[in-house]
């Protein structure tokens, strides 16, 4: 039996919604040309979605993502604010499905299904809070890398780091509503302190101690600046600092 060529299809497709695009303006029709496209978009992701049974992974990508447009066009007019949520949705889950299909040697999915996961709720929640938004898609984006590490705690140790400073960027973009932009360098400090702490802790890497603590230090003095001493703190500090150096001058000269 004769294959039928995709180009006939094709065109043959093109052809048809040129027709109902030409009757939608003439009046005779309504919404058939965004019902026919979607359709389309539609009916072509789930072809590609046939070939994952195959073993073909990679059609989670075209096969989502066009299922997600079938979607978008006929949308009502009262959710198209949304949209945007759903489309990015669509390509999350082409990552989401190849990353759980094969956890071991596909754990590199989970950090753009991640990405695309915190884009679609950033949408969705600017909608109502928008000074959040920076919030969830940083700590999102913070979330996937932390899951990353916990796919192999072991070899992945270096995913704490981007999971932790994206955490906690996430935490100063809500500080900085509240305490202003110069305070919230204290608990961008204390934030990095605690990450590299969580390296030295579970990945038993003793390196990231000293970076811990400096940016410990760092990260009090910063928050300290919040309350009615901090002078004092800043003052203590340098007069520790400078009796260290002078007792340990005198002591290596005796």
């Amino acid at each position: 039996m004769k294959r039928i060529d995709f180009r006939i299809v094709i065109g043959a497709m093109l052809v048809l919604g040129g027709v109902l695009a030409l009757l939608e303006t003439l009046g005779y029709l309504k919404n058939a040309t965004d019902l026919f496209w979607s359709g389309v978009f539609v009916v072509a992701g789930l072809a590609f979605l046939s070939l994952l049974f195959g073993g073909n992974w990679w059609a989670a990508f075209p096969g989502f993502t066009l299922i997600a447009l079938g979607t978008l066009v006929i949308l009502p007019a009262s959710l198209e604010n949304f949209g945007g949520a759903i489309f990015l949705g669509g390509i999350a889950l082409s990552f989401w499905y190849v990353y759980f299909t094969n956890r071991t040697e596909r754990w590199w999915a989970l950090i753009p299904a991640g990405v695309m996961t915190a884009l679609a709720l950033v949408v969705i929640v600017s909608e109502r809070f928008e000074e959040y938004s920076g919030a969830v898609f940083l700590g999102g984006i913070g979330l996937a890398f932390f899951m990353v590490y916990f796919t192999n705690m072991a070899e992945r140790w270096w995913a704490l780091i981007p999971a932790g400073v994206m955490s906690t960027l996430a935490g100063v973009t809500i500080a900085a509503e509240r305490f202003g932009e110069f305070q919230t360098a204290g608990f961008f400090f204390f934030g990095l302190a605690i990450t590299f702490l969580l390296v030295a802790l579970l990945a038993r890497m003793s390196w990231a101690y000293w970076p811990a603590l400096i940016l410990g230090i760092m990260g009090f003095l910063g928050i300290a600046s919040l309350l009615d001493f901090a002078n004092y703190v800043w003052a203590v500090a340098l007069i520790a600092a400078g009796g260290f150096v002078l007792i340990r001058y005198f002591t290596n000269r005796e």
